[in-house]
């Protein structure tokens, strides 16, 4: 790996961290929240690969195990879904870098993100919160409340990245 890519890796998962830190107030189901701090990594992940941006995801989640109040299984979500959405839409992205490719390649990624969060959630999040809940209880809050917001939350990140991405992007390069 490349030093200079090693260095904006570092840059981008520390602005990762502090947007994670300020988040907005905006709770669903008491425990989502939507938050901007999947913006450095899909920007490095169109700028510099999926792997880069897979990895501000890991280091973002590491540092914010530091000040966490989950124990952990947040930060563990937040990489495993937002890490399934970063990889799928920097692959996309990275066969063809045209404005079409990036649409194409964050709502395929909104995809992904609904239905591995969807599953994640459903077998390993929701089981380590609501212990001896039944099955039924956590399908609906995954079917009625995780999925909706995650398919929101896909398709806020993209809007904004498309809105931001080529300005960014100058920086980067």
């Amino acid at each position: 790996m490349k030093n200079n890519l090693i260095v904006k890796i570092g840059v981008f998962s520390a602005i990762a961290f502090v947007l994670q830190i300020l988040h907005l107030p905006f709770k669903v189901g008491g425990f989502l929240e939507i938050e901007f701090s999947d913006l450095p990594a899909i920007i490095l992940s169109f700028a510099a690969g999926p792997a880069a941006g897979v990895l501000v995801e890991l280091i973002k989640n590491l540092l914010h195990l530091l000040v966490t109040s989950t124990g952990g299984v947040g930060e563990l979500a937040n990489f495993v879904t937002s890490g399934a959405f970063v990889f799928t839409l920097g692959a996309i992205y990275k066969t063809k870098k045209t404005k079409k490719n990036a649409v194409i390649s964050l709502l395929l990624a909104t995809v992904v993100l609904a239905a591995f969060a969807f599953l994640v959630n459903l077998y390993i999040m929701l089981p380590l919160y609501m212990k001896g809940s039944d099955f039924a209880a956590k399908l609906r809050i995954v079917a009625f409340t995780i999925t909706p917001f995650n398919i929101c939350k896909g398709l806020v990140l993209s809007a904004v990245t498309l809105l931001i991405y080529k300005h960014i992007s100058r920086l980067i390069k």
